[in-house]
């Protein structure tokens, strides 16, 4: 049939659709009526169609919002208040008697009569704006009363002003002392180190209480200096310095005293104890008032030093903070962000505190911890971009250490993660949305997994931790499968990494040769690739494509699969079952080295053909003098013992020289490397001239292109 005209097609596509839709009705006119009960089995039918749909649809929406840490949400809480008012400072004038409550223990709880000084306080207010009111009409109306207010102003001042001086505290022996500022420049106290020295030496030999009570009120001043106004002020930065420093190394030793505790006694019953003694009535704004003041330290402080000598003196008071529930609870705060956000000896110091609290007070306290540490974990993953190695690794390890204490607890809230890392990977798996991918291959799921391989390889020996061991086992092969590509080759890597340490950990086999050979064989490029940047698998997940065609990159893929294969090959080396382990790796190894040119290459994986080929004749030949049955398993698992336990085969020596080689490499590596990103920016054709030299005309002084007359 030849193709229609112009006419023709213009004629049909006016007139064609209105004449098939006249079709479509009156075919409708001679077909069979269904009856109403097929018609409302289809209208139901089709209502439980969408509910599914929206039921689909809603459970992916759930799984693009709900966080990896929503299981610890609900510990996650900041549910202890302050009930007291009061600004912190202590009162000097104290005289503390038993069985009466003292003027400090007024001023720093606050917490009775709360309304009562409410209202008086707001009479007072009324009062005073009265008086200032009055005051303001006296002026106006009065101006010699202005001038006699005026004149008496800088009296005030100065009989205001105090400083503290050496003559002073020695005179009054700890007391606060006044001299007149003649010049009126003082608005304020000022405190000097012969001060602080002298109130210090009071407090150990003579055990003045009242002098005790200044020392905290100035180490209040100095926590808070900066943050409020205070109407205490420093002679130097040497003053400050040796205020903090006296009152953290004696207060706690000074309250102990007070309470007649043994300063090696670290139990919190001792303290509650004493809490119906009138001793404990009279020390408890004392310990309110310094561990208050210490914790805003911690707040203002940001040199990492002072910050660890802080905590490593306030562990010693933890026992102090079971009477202050609030105050724990900031406490713990600012430790979990000191030990995400710190380094080195400040988050040891910090995490130190945390583990602590989690076995000293209830069960409440530890679920507080679990998941205030948890949630700063993926939050710390979550915004690192360029990963830290090192520190990532420490709060892994030491978040171990705390699901360690109870690991009944920890097992539940990590089935509950795991099943939430599993229903993402599920949605991944099935939609294969960028959104799914994205949210797996990222530190925040990479990290969470890998906190619960440890937790897995650190308590697997002395609890029943099965079921979660295989649960975590198929999570991360479907990792494995769900990104086969080039590009996500360091996540499996990662991945039979995990895989490897569960196996070690519970002696379990699990079949990870494949995965490292397909990563061995993959070929990008001929031998002679371009050389790229220095590439670190374990401190990325997803590599660029610009990468993928550097020799830098296939010699690590290399190197990585050598290391795996090693570690894998190491752990089963002694068992009777290693030549059937062996021979398709063996295969496959050989088949690769007979496909390579390159020297640096063929080398390593003819050195590790050779080692596996003389392992698996040694124990051939010993599986060969054996008279039991593979069916005696106690026989099995007693195969080779002495050897293994010795660990002097030269198999076991090459492997342990490949992971010493890969440590020392992860070592070398920089903590923190960056990878290259491709400019996605399309070049734009330079319309501008070339010159008879060959520069382009450019002006030289605002950047324009200058166009050359031909």
């Amino acid at each position: 049939m030849g193709k229609l005209g112009k006419k023709a097609r213009k004629f049909a596509k006016k007139n064609l659709p209105s004449v098939l839709r006249d079709r479509r009705k009156k075919k409708a006119l001679f077909k069979k009526r269904y009856s109403s009960k097929n018609v409302q089995s289809n209208v139901e039918d089709q209502a439980k169609v969408i509910d599914h749909s929206n039921e689909r649809n809603t459970e992916v929406e759930a799984f693009e919002d709900l966080p990896l840490e929503a299981p610890f949400m609900e510990n996650d809480c900041d549910g202890v208040v302050d009930s007291s008012d009061s600004d912190g400072y202590l009162s000097e004038d104290i005289n503390y008697e038993n069985g009466t409550e003292s003027e400090p223990e007024k001023l720093l709880e606050g917490d009775k009569c709360t309304s009562e000084l409410m209202m008086q306080n707001i009479k007072i207010q009324e009062n005073l704006a009265i008086q200032k009111r009055k005051l303001e009409r006296l002026k106006r109306k009065d101006p010699s009363f202005s001038k006699f207010l005026e004149k008496h102003k800088d009296i005030e001042a100065m009989q205001n002003g105090v400083v503290f001086s050496d003559e002073d505290e020695m005179s009054n022996h700890g007391r606060d002392s006044a001299t007149e500022d003649n010049q009126g420049k003082d608005e304020g106290r000022v405190l000097t180190v012969s001060a602080i020295s002298s109130w210090c030496r009071l407090i150990k030999e003579e055990h003045k209480e009242e002098v005790f009570v200044c020392l905290l009120n100035a180490y209040r001043a100095a926590c808070h200096y900066g943050a409020e106004s205070i109407g205490l002020r420093f002679q130097n930065a040497e003053t400050f310095c040796s205020l903090v420093m006296s009152v953290l190394s004696e207060a706690d030793n000074i309250l102990r005293g007070l309470l007649g505790l043994s300063s090696f006694s670290y139990k919190k019953e001792a303290v509650l104890e004493l809490k119906d003694t009138p001793q404990w009535v009279n020390v408890k704004p004392l310990i309110k008032s310094y561990l208050r003041s210490t914790l805003s330290l911690l707040d203002q402080v940001t040199d990492s030093e002072i910050l660890a000598f802080a905590l490593t003196r306030l562990r010693d008071s933890l026992p102090f903070f079971d009477a202050f529930p609030y105050l724990l609870q900031r406490l713990i705060k600012t430790t979990i962000h000191l030990w995400a956000t710190g380094g080195g000896m400040l988050s040891s110091s910090s995490f130190s505190i945390l583990l602590d609290v989690a076995s000293l007070f209830t069960t409440d306290w530890f679920d507080n911890c679990l998941a205030k540490a948890f949630v700063a974990y993926l939050a710390q993953s979550r915004a690192m971009d360029i990963v830290n190695n090192k520190h990532l690794q420490f709060l892994r390890n030491s978040l171990v250490d705390l699901c360690s204490l109870d690991v009944q607890k920890s097992l539940s809230k990590a089935t509950v993660s795991v099943r939430q890392l599993a229903k993402v990977l599920q949605w991944g798996l099935h939609t294969k949305k960028k959104e799914a991918l994205q949210r797996i291959c990222s530190w925040e799921y990479a990290n969470c997994i890998n906190l619960w391989v440890g937790f897995i390889a650190r308590n697997v020996r002395d609890y029943d931790l099965q079921a979660f061991f295989f649960t975590m086992v198929q999570l991360i092969n479907g990792v494995v499968r769900l990104f086969p590509g080039p590009r996500y080759f360091p996540l499996r890597l990662n991945c039979i990494q995990w895989l490897n340490d569960l196996s070690n950990s519970t002696g379990v086999f699990i079949p990870i040769a494949s995965f490292v050979l397909d990563v061995l064989e993959y070929k990008t490029v001929g031998e002679r690739g371009k050389p790229g940047p220095a590439l670190f698998f374990q401190s990325v997940l997803k590599l660029p494509k610009s990468c993928l065609k550097s020799q830098t990159f296939q010699d690590e893929c290399i190197t990585s699969a050598i290391e795996q294969l090693s570690s894998h090959f190491l752990q089963w080396s002694y068992h009777i079952s290693f030549p059937d382990l062996a021979t398709v790796p063996l295969i496959r190894l050989k088949k690769f080295n007979e496909s390579k040119t390159k020297e640096s290459q063929c080398r390593v994986v003819k050195h590790l053909i050779e080692q596996v080929e003389k392992n698996v004749d040694s124990v051939q030949k010993k599986r060969n003098e054996v008279a039991f049955s593979p069916n005696d398993h106690q026989s099995v698992e007693t195969f080779l013992q002495f050897e293994k336990s010795s660990l002097s085969s030269p198999f076991t020596q090459y492997c342990r020289s490949v992971l010493d080689k890969a440590a020392l490499r992860g070592s070398h590596k920089n903590e923190k490397i960056s990878l290259p990103t491709r400019d996605k920016s399309k070049r734009k054709r330079d319309d501008s001239s070339i010159n008879v030299f060959g520069h382009k005309d450019v002006d030289t002084v605002n950047g324009s292109k200058k166009r050359v007359k031909r």
